[in-house]
């Protein structure tokens, strides 16, 4: 049995070896599909990987309350107003430690995009409103000069600012920003602007999904809320758009989940069967849901791919065909001389699979390649993986399996009379 697949293997390789220009084109179609596959697929596992990385690197014990209720399988299903649901009043109710005994920290903000002006130079940026808990929630928010945002400004709403690493860059340039002061536009159509003295400049953080500071301008929540922003509700109550939680420890996120969930319920007045008119979130209820839309990117872009092997399969068929008919007199020699049909069709079989096995090596290093280039750019991130090598070459090998059977099948079924008499 060994001897018969050397054999035939021998035969199946001499076969596309003495037309390599019509086997190279046929294969052509299986290496553009295999190395479509694995780039595309590692561009997908590149961009899981980079969201989760950004999402780990803010802390691994952060919960994140936020207004309305999100659900975790997409949409919003918070009613109208639902952005109004959260206010300064519950982060300083959780962020007393009788409360919620499992949170070590409480960090609210209240955050909206407006213009920030230094003399000619004008950048649309968010402007965070913040308490000094700030910096201690997240790691990576560190100070390059000056100082961060007190509790006597908190107190005060004192008009001062910490600018971003690339907010003060595209301010001043090269020039210290500290004791400067900027103009904050108001929004709305009284063209008003506040006046803010810049205090502190933050070291660049880098990009991140979660708590990007670079392009991010600072100030006291308090003068977020009251004195640039409306940030009221409709009974006068001071807004939050976000609160920031760290529990006390890792195995300590669910249980601060449960007590900051149940407080808020309790505070918001709901019954037994209301939903929340808040969302609370851990990183990982964020992982799990990053990982579904990355899994269903990632997916989509293989199938997308794997239209080009079958259009490679199509191309090996078509290829196989014109060489049983090509190679008619020589089935029938072969079966005159005592070749059975198992022999014919394993033979011409074995071509098709070796046709595609060898595209789909092949395609395996261009398609790494072009993973490796995608990465080198720094656009995006790329990550070839076993999987996606092994889901490449099995489907290419399951390709060729498929569409060489017709023709390998047509090879048997010849009658060596008829195949010998053939012109």
């Amino acid at each position: 049995m060994i001897t018969d697949l050397s054999e035939n293997l021998r035969v199946a390789l001499d076969g596309l070896t003495a037309n390599k220009m019509r086997s190279g084109l046929t294969m052509l179609g299986v290496i553009i599909g295999v190395a479509a596959v694995i780039a595309l697929m590692s561009i997908g596992e590149g961009a899981q990987a980079s969201i989760t990385d950004q999402i780990n690197s803010v802390g691994t014990n952060l919960l994140f309350v936020m207004p309305g209720a999100i659900q975790m399988h997409g949409g919003v299903q918070g009613s109208s107003g639902s952005a109004t649901t959260l206010t300064y009043a519950d982060a300083q109710v959780l962020a007393d430690p009788e409360n919620v005994p499992h949170a070590e920290l409480i960090a609210p903000e209240f955050e909206q995009k407006t213009q920030v002006v230094f003399g000619d130079e004008n950048i649309n940026v968010s402007v965070k409103g913040v308490t000094p808990t700030y910096p201690d929630a997240f790691t990576g928010v560190e100070l390059a000069s000056g100082r961060f945002i007190e509790k006597r400004d908190v107190d005060g709403r004192t008009n001062v600012a910490v600018l971003g690493h690339q907010a003060a860059i595209d301010l001043f340039g090269g020039f210290d920003p500290v004791g400067q002061k900027v103009k904050v536009a108001v929004p709305g159509g009284n063209g008003g602007r506040v006046s803010l003295t810049v205090v502190g400049v933050l070291d660049e953080a880098g990009d991140s999904m979660m708590s990007s500071t670079d392009d991010t301008v600072f100030v006291p929540i308090t003068t977020a809320q009251n004195k640039i922003f409306a940030g009221r509700n409709a009974l006068g109550q001071p807004l939050v758009t976000r609160i920031s939680a760290t529990a006390a420890s890792d195995e300590d996120v669910d249980a601060a989940l449960d007590e900051i969930t149940t407080l808020l319920r309790d505070r918001h007045n709901l019954g037994i069967g209301d939903d929340d008119d808040f969302t609370v979130m851990s990183q990982s209820d964020l992982l799990d849901m990053t990982n579904q839309v990355t899994s269903v990117m990632t997916t989509f872009l293989g199938a997308i791919a794997g239209i080009s092997l079958l259009v490679g399969g199509i191309g090996i068929m078509n290829i196989m065909l014109v060489s049983v008919t090509e190679r008619t007199r020589e089935i029938g020699l072969r079966k005159a001389v005592g070749a059975r049909k198992s022999d014919i069709l394993s033979q011409f079989l074995l071509e098709a699979v070796v046709l595609s096995l060898l595209g789909g090596v092949l395609g395996i290093l261009m398609g790494v390649g072009l993973a490796s280039l995608v990465d080198m750019t720094g656009v995006m991130e790329s990550l070839v993986t076993f999987d996606s090598i092994a889901l490449a070459v099995g489907f290419s090998a399951a390709i060729g399996l498929f569409f060489g059977i017709y023709p390998a099948n047509q090879a048997a079924g010849l009658n060596p009379i008829e195949a010998l008499r053939y012109e």
